[in-house]
């Protein structure tokens, strides 16, 4: 893999004091007491000294040995930082080296971001803050040049440190801009010192001092007051002025010539400082400008000279505005100012030279291994050819550590011609535009890679032949998950298997991918059996491969497919086995877990241990509000209204279905339960019919559609609307056609060994014969649905159905059908009535025929005048009455009405 910069210890040098300045006690004794604070910001526009200032005050804390600070660390930022793994890396170092003395703060949080798949930077950062409280000293951090930053995700994370702040870490950012920070909040608790650029100007006294002192300058006290007024104590600009000055006879026009805003006074002075340079050095300058730091192989390659080493050390020698990056001097860079200047003179005295000094420069950086630099330069020369190669060359290394953003970023300045003639190029365009849910943009760079191979090998380029090797594999793996995505899972699986053929045995991370993708394909299509295994040995490839965190994060698809397979058992198993390969690994790989705890606490509820499935819950929460997991949300709030849901709280179970919704992405995953059905099953259970209708005619449901897996979960819910509406209105027809569904549904589900579905299946038949009054039929479907649950401890799955199952169970348990079982749930059934709360809804709605009994029986109404003012049967009245008191949990009269006052049922 290319270095990440080709400057790391360079950007943690503490710049020197610089003599050639005087000392400013007054800003240093407000640093000091910044130190009480957990931030000190310096923020003002460039030449204010900001650096100068921050180098002066921690050459001073290490003479002094204060004990509020014994360590000191530094990070020079620049623009290619503005990535977050990329800034927490050498924020991380920083502090490791600080004081140049290695230590062991930060190791655990390195290998998350070295990780294949980094977590969130709170991860990271919490790691981080957890070694500070075995961390005996305090570090003093400064941030220099935060402006460059614009990355919200890094502010972000700045905040979630400054929050949980450990008391032995102090920051100081220096920047141009206030950075996005709550600094309101900071100024209101006293946690923040601010210096501005009122503070940084130098004051009369200050700007004499510099000038008679520290410059040698021999000027009058009114002339001194003319300059600092003209710059308004501006340090760069009397800096320059003070250059500029050296060996005038003319002093006085000098300082009345100039006036104006800052960026003129530097245009104006720089073009004074650079028409007193020699053309060597001026030429010299003007040419490295283009660079943002500079050593002498560097220089001498982008100059062709030889001489470069003596000329950086000349011009440091002559204040030139040149700062040194590290303690040997081998590296260093141009102040701010005094660089844009330059490039603006470059460019417009030497046009013609400005393609080739970025052409050189990068040619320097690519024979060194720094290719982002060499990237950023060719891009620059619009030296497409050098960059598509240079590209090309980084892709697989970057698409790995999930930088396929900021490579796209650089793939799309190139022009379609060079990228089309490149195979492994457009493979890389397409799965990162895949990556971004493009789908049609990838799938046209997918033809374009495909075209390639059919071209004879002297009319395309190839620069990574270890990926050109793999390119049909790569294509293949490609195509399967664009198919998916799309719906076309005979397509995928084709795809998928070409995949694996065109891998060896032993290419485990690579036929990873393609047997997961095919585990997806086999899912949608309902061959749960398929799927299983294949997902299995997707992981057991990942693991092999050495990747744990990969190996980790099948886990919750894997106990989702035994879950519909009727397999409780072997689903808590795979969890607890992705857990306890989490256990003793580095801590970034729990963020995999996230989806794991989920399922956890989804088996957990249905075991009927609602606190573990909190507990699990829980946990999920915490990590995934941590992590870049994707859907982890949706998931979660998926599992977190099933348990809310059998607790009885349909309102809270309806609300995190929505919120689940607004969260989903679509994505290869198979959405084999929609949140749409989701919310239709707690309409039912709120006597909400008319919208559960409403759901079907959305969909377009009937009887008469052909079944398919990925529908199936649709189909069961539309049996159970229709059963609703029966016991609503009591129309036979319906529920013919009701049991004729069901039949059809559990020969799919059997056929495809799918017993989850088929427990839910026949606990439905059972359900519906008992609706028509057919209790030996109903206790048939029951025991059958029983046989299949006992062995794997299903509760859940029979509790939530309410009243009706458990008069069902009541008459199993007086006939003797698994006895055993029955009684545990009949149990259940128990803890339920003391657990629903007043004013909530009923675990099965009352019929609109029930009310208007209970409202009867509430007026005092005898049964036989009941049945005589609503003309139905005594014995209709009786078995309404019945199930009244099932529904409100009851066996009296006088019971069910203080039940039904209690929830406002009447």
């Amino acid at each position: 893999m290319p270095k990440i910069d080709p400057l790391l210890s360079t950007k943690f040098y503490i710049p020197p004091a610089r003599p050639e300045l005087i000392s400013r006690p007054r800003l240093l004794q407000q640093l000091n007491d910044g130190l009480f604070c957990k931030l000190i910001l310096i923020s003002a526009p460039a030449g204010f000294g900001k650096t100068t200032l921050v180098s002066e005050w921690v050459e001073q804390l290490c003479l002094e040995h204060t004990e509020k600070v014994q360590r000191i660390a530094w990070l020079s930022l620049d623009e290619n930082d503005n990535e977050p793994k990329r800034f927490l890396t050498y924020f991380i170092h920083a502090l490791k080296q600080a004081n140049g003395i290695e230590t062991d703060l930060g190791e655990n949080a390195l290998g998350m971001l070295q990780s294949s798949q980094p977590p969130s930077p709170e991860i990271v950062l919490t790691s981080l803050i957890n070694d500070f409280s075995n961390f005996s000293e305090d570090i003093l951090l400064v941030l220099d040049d935060y402006h460059v930053i614009e990355m919200p995700a890094i502010d972000d994370a700045l905040v979630f440190l400054l929050d949980h702040l450990p008391s032995n870490l102090h920051l100081i950012i220096t920047s141009r801009v206030d950075p996005s920070l709550p600094l309101p909040r900071l100024r209101a608790r006293g946690q923040v010192t601010e210096l501005r650029a009122a503070d940084l100007r130098f004051t009369l006294d200050e700007a004499s001092d510099f000038f008679r002192h520290m410059a040698g300058l021999e000027i009058s006290s009114s002339e001194i007051a003319a300059l600092e007024s003209r710059t308004e104590g501006w340090i760069a600009g009397l800096q320059l002025a003070a250059l500029s000055m050296q060996g005038r006879d003319d002093i006085s026009e000098f300082i009345s010539s100039f006036t104006g805003d800052h960026r003129y006074i530097v245009d104006y002075l720089v073009e004074e400082v650079l028409q007193r340079q020699t053309e060597e050095i001026r030429s010299f300058l003007l040419q490295t400008s283009i660079l943002s730091r500079l050593n002498h192989s560097l220089c001498d390659a982008l100059t062709e000279r030889k001489d470069s080493k003596s000329l950086l050390g000349e011009l440091g020698r002559a204040n030139l505005f040149i700062v040194p990056l590290d303690n040997n001097r081998h590296w260093y860079r141009y102040h701010h100012l005094f660089g844009d200047v330059l490039r603006a003179h470059l460019v417009q005295e030497h046009p013609e030279q400005v393609s080739t000094l970025h052409q050189r420069a990068s040619a320097w950086y690519e024979q060194n291994g720094f290719f982002p630099d060499a990237i950023r330069h060719s891009l620059t020369a619009e030296d497409y050819e050098q960059a598509a190669g240079l590209v090309e060359q980084v892709w697989s290394g970057m698409d790995r550590n999930r930088q396929s953003a900021q490579w796209l970023e650089w793939a799309k300045v190139l022009p379609d011609d060079i990228v089309r003639s490149r195979p492994v190029l457009s493979v890389g365009y397409a799965w990162a535009l895949l990556d971004r849910g493009e789908l049609e943009a990838g799938e046209v760079r997918l033809r374009d890679a495909e075209k390639c191979l059919e071209k004879d090998s002297s009319e395309i380029v190839v620069v990574d032949e270890e990926e050109f090797r793999f390119l049909p594999a790569t294509i293949a793996t490609a195509r399967t998950y664009h198919s998916l995505a799309v719906g076309d899972i005979r397509n995928a699986m084709t795809y998928a298997r070409q995949a694996l053929d065109f891998l060896s045995a032993d290419e485990y991370l690579r036929r990873g991918t393609p047997a997961s993708l095919l585990s997806l394909a086999s899912w949608t299509d309902g061959d749960l059996e398929t799927a299983d295994q294949a997902l299995v040995n997707a992981m057991a490839s990942y693991k092999k491969a050495g990747n744990i965190l990969y190996a980790i994060t099948g886990a919750y698809a894997i106990a989702d497919m035994r879950i519909t397979l009727g397999r409780l058992r072997q689903a808590f198993d795979v969890c607890q086995q992705a857990l306890q390969l989490a256990e003793g690994q580095a801590d970034f790989v729990l963020w995999g877990i996230v989806d794991v705890y989920s399922a956890m606490g989804d088996l957990y509820r249905e075991m009927n241990n609602f606190e573990a499935a909190e507990a699990y819950l829980f946990k999920a929460r915490e990590l995934g509000e941590k992590s870049q997991v994707p859907r982890w949300r949706y998931r979660w709030c998926l599992v977190q209204a099933r348990l809310k849901e059998s607790q009885g709280d349909l309102d809270a179970a309806f609300n995190l279905l929505d919120e689940a919704e607004a969260n989903y992405r679509r994505g290869p995953m198979p959405d084999v339960r929609p949140t749409t059905a989701l919310k239709t099953r707690v309409w039912i259970k709120q006597n909400r019919l008319s919208e559960a209708l409403g759901w079907v005619k959305e969909q377009g449901l009937s009887f008469q559609d052909e079944l398919s897996f990925l529908h199936e979960f649709d189909h069961i819910t539309l049996a159970r609307v229709l059963l609703a509406q029966y016991k609503a209105d009591r129309k036979i027809e319906p529920l013919h056609d009701v049991i004729d569904h069901l039949e059809r549904l559990l020969k799919e589900a059997e056929r495809g060994n799918r017993m989850g579905s088929a427990i839910e299946i026949r606990i439905l038949q059972a359900l519906v014969y008992e609706a028509q009054g057919d209790i030996p039929r109903a206790i048939e479907s029951l025991e059958h649905a029983l046989r299949l649950a006992e062995p794997e401890g299903y509760i859940r799955i029979f509790l939530d159905e309410g009243a009706s199952m458990a008069r069902l169970l009541s008459e199993a348990n007086t006939r003797d059908v698994v006895p055993e079982y029955v009684g545990k749930l009949l149990n259940g059934f128990g803890e339920i009535e003391h657990k629903i709360p007043a004013n909530q809804s009923l675990i099965e709605p009352l019929s609109e025929r029930e009310r208007e009994i209970l409202s009867l029986i509430a007026y005092g109404l005898k049964n036989k005048e009941i049945a005589e003012q609503m003309v139905i049967s005594l014995n209709t009245v009786l078995y309404h009455t019945k199930n009244i008191y099932g529904k409100l949990g009851v066996n009296k009269r006088t019971q069910a009405v203080l039940k039904a006052q209690e929830l406002n049922l009447l």
